[in-house]
């Protein structure tokens, strides 16, 4: 009877703490009129989509990485790079014509993401159990290009439930900051399911999160599903190159002709979407086969990913805080920062540079990517910003794969200071260049009309 009242008093506890977390996590998400707009919804749908691909990419990393010898692991990454990543380049340009003509269904659009990963997750979790490299391969293909639709469609509907109270840039950080809270909690738990139960049971898990994601996608308010009301010019940003807006019907060439503005901070977000790809394989690879005293490889890889996590939420909330009057100076400010903590990492490279170098990269990448959403909203008319966003993921993907196997190779011919000292390299020059660029389209940008 004792352990009985006990058991209960357990769980009357953890029910009460678990409503309690519930309730301030609500109105954390609905402050500042997110509730009423719809915001706090998309938060929620966000936080679900980080808590599912965090238990996809904690079973893949001990499925192909720590489950393997390091040359066995290496070659397994970048087969899993070719044949899952590198092919979304090819069709994510579909996928963003597909959305902008889903418009009058982006709920539904969004509730399949969820609902066919969650099938694929199903037959992952099959396919580990049979050793099924034909059936789990093409599953997380899937997963990976579903998951990028549903960034795409997150994007591309955030104006549409923007409260008055807060900006655009505010809201993706609130998007991006709920995602990475879960996924920093969701990733320790799942890696401690992955060892007690294995990879196939936390791919199960990950079904039911999907599931209940798709819920939540239909929860969504209609507007997300309207057009957009044009935006009065007084509340457009600062045409820096020109126009930017192009208002034809889905056109490719409107992808083609995005304006500098955009195109130069794709430019530079695709910079640091490459040093994060090649920081995160090579300084993996070099920790778990380099013993940094006296931490071990399992300690030193565990810092690393606390390092890039931290700075992910440093930068997402940086982002929030900073407003982004002008988002296409503050990509520009980012990798002019990645540059100089890159190359102060080559001259003093130890454990604490390689999670200095891996903290800047991932707040890098968050604020960088807050800054390029806060961009292509405000300058790309809904017609076709699906296809610009989906463009967008297509280049920054295509990039990260690149660095990636950069990094990987790196990792068997270079060492830290060598390699660290070519991408601060190859940085340095990618922002001379674009500051270059930038110069030359401005002098040559049409002066404003001077009224008589």
């Amino acid at each position: 009877m004792r352990v009985k009242a006990r058991m209960t008093a357990i769980w009357r506890s953890a029910r009460t703490g678990g409503q309690r977390v519930a309730g301030v996590t609500r109105r954390a998400t609905h402050a500042h009129g997110a509730g009423r707009s719809g915001l706090g919804s998309l938060i929620e749908a966000c936080a679900v989509n980080s808590a599912g691909d965090a238990l996809v990419t904690v079973a893949l990393a001990g499925t192909i990485f720590f489950g393997l010898d390091v040359a066995q692991a290496r070659g397994q990454v970048a087969l899993y790079l070719l044949v899952t990543m590198a092919p979304f380049a090819l069709i994510a340009p579909l996928i963003g014509p597909a959305l902008d003509r889903m418009r009058s269904a982006r709920r539904v659009a969004i509730a399949g993401t969820f609902l066919a990963r969650g099938l694929l997750c199903w037959g992952m979790a099959g396919a580990v159990d049979h050793g099924d490299q034909i059936t789990f391969l093409p599953a997380a293909f899937g997963t990976l290009v579903l998951s990028k639709a549903f960034g795409v469609l997150r994007s591309a509907i955030t104006p549409r439930v923007l409260p008055d109270q807060i900006t655009l840039v505010t809201a993706n950080a609130r998007l991006s900051f709920a995602g990475l809270i879960t996924a920093a909690i969701i990733a320790p738990l799942g890696a401690g399911l992955g060892v007690l139960i294995g990879p196939d049971w936390v791919l199960r898990i990950a079904t039911l999160i999907f599931f209940s994601g798709a819920i939540i996608g239909m929860r969504l308010p209609k507007r997300v599903e309207t057009p957009e009301a044009v935006v009065p010019p007084e509340n457009r940003p600062e045409q820096a190159g020109g126009p930017a807006k192009e208002q034809g019907p889905g056109r490719w060439r409107t992808l083609l002709r995005v304006g500098p503005v955009v195109s130069e901070a794709m430019q530079a977000n695709a910079a640091l979407r490459a040093l994060s790809g090649f920081l995160i394989l090579y300084l993996a690879f070099l920790l778990r086969g380099k013993s940094f005293d006296p931490v071990s490889p399992n300690v030193a890889l565990g810092l690393l990913a606390a390092a890039a996590g931290i700075g992910g939420l440093v930068g997402t909330a940086l982002g929030a805080g900073m407003k982004a009057r002008a988002p296409q100076l503050i990509v520009f400010g980012t990798l002019g920062f990645a540059t100089l903590v890159t190359a102060a990492g080559a001259a003093l490279f130890g454990l604490w540079a390689a999670l200095g170098v891996a903290f800047v990269a991932a707040f890098g990448q968050s604020l960088g990517k807050l800054s390029l959403d806060a961009v292509v909203q405000q300058e790309i008319g809904e017609e076709v910003r699906s296809s610009t966003f989906a463009v967008s993921e297509s280049l920054h993907q295509l990039v990260w794969v690149l660095g990636g196997l950069a990094g990987l190779g790196m990792s068997i011919i270079a060492d830290g200071r060598v390699a660290l000292a070519v991408v601060a390299g190859a940085l340095g020059l990618s922002l001379v260049t674009l500051l270059s660029r930038s110069r030359w389209v401005r002098r040559r940008a049409p002066l404003p009309q001077q009224s008589a």
